[in-house]
């Protein structure tokens, strides 16, 4: 998942960062690289809180002159929690069918968790739905 990230010179001499597919996203950095860095813990934070209130969370749109990629979990778990939205399911819903404590299902949609890829897996099997990774060449 690669978001679009608008950079744009403030008054205090750093970067503003907003994210056209996430309005509420927003943060700075000194330069563009601290920028965009901080850009994907706020999309991160931004992608957390819509999945704490079940809200939808859009596909990234169009890429401009600058972008980030999330890391290859929260993709995996943002893709789970989608499927999970999808089959009209609860967090609940889903531990019942695991046999999973909510502090375990919890943890699956945390961004900021590492959880291990067998238990996403195992979660996306009870929905009827198999995970596959596709490597490709560097942009």
């Amino acid at each position: 998942m690669r978001y679009a990230v608008e950079l744009t010179p403030d008054d205090n001499g750093t970067l503003l960062a907003t994210v056209p597919d996430l309005p509420e996203v927003a943060t700075f950095g000194e330069d563009e690289e601290v920028a965009l860095g901080h850009a994907i813990d706020a999309i991160a934070t931004a992608i957390q809180g819509r999945m704490s209130d079940r809200e939808t969370i859009p596909e990234p749109g169009t890429v401009g002159q600058h972008s980030v990629t999330l890391p290859a979990l929260s993709v995996m778990k943002i893709a789970l929690y989608r499927a999970m939205l999808a089959a009209g399911l609860r967090k609940s819903d889903l531990g019942r069918r695991l046999g999973w404590k909510p502090a375990q299902v919890d943890r699956l949609f945390n961004l900021r968790h590492a959880s291990r890829v067998d238990q996403i897996e195992e979660a996306f099997r009870v929905l009827g739905k198999s995970l596959e990774i596709e490597v490709r060449d560097a942009a």
